[in-house]
């Protein structure tokens, strides 16, 4: 089985009120079939630096039917030295979704380019205030018309 490149990321959401406002864009990627959830863990940050971490099956269930849609799996591939590493990064009175995802977008793609005898020369991740300042320089760089 050819897998999608697989991505971690820790988003984070301050006051400790997660309401949900991020799941009509993550359920269109899910639905999509353009990621699929690996693993999704909840790290909360109190107001006195405690840090908490709770697995889906964890929560609340009003909390965990709002996770159903999105059909993510709890495997436990995020392991506890990337939750200690998400809690010593929060501020805090903040809650953070941490998630490892699969681009399945990519998972054919590769794969053709497995088949043709290619391979990944290179990937990186270019950082949006990167590119933003790249695109104003070349703004600034391109001569006047008159």
């Amino acid at each position: 089985m050819t897998y999608g490149p697989i991505d971690f990321i820790a988003l984070e959401f301050k006051g400790n009120q997660f309401k949900g406002e991020i799941f009509p864009a993550l359920m269109e990627l899910v639905n999509n079939n353009t990621i699929r959830i690996i693993d999704l863990i909840i790290i909360q940050k109190d107001a006195k630096g405690g840090v908490s971490t709770h697995e889906l099956r964890e929560l609340e269930d009003s909390t965990i039917s709002l996770f159903d849609p999105l059909k993510a799996e709890v495997n436990g591939m995020i392991k506890a030295v990337d939750i200690e590493m998400v809690g010593q990064k929060l501020d805090d009175n903040t809650t953070a979704a941490v998630m490892l995802f699969e681009n399945v977008w990519a998972a054919r793609f590769k794969e053709a380019v497995l088949n043709a005898n290619g391979r990944l020369l290179m990937n990186e991740r270019i950082p949006e205030q990167v590119v933003v300042e790249a695109l104003e320089d070349l703004a600034s760089a391109e001569p006047e018309s008159e």
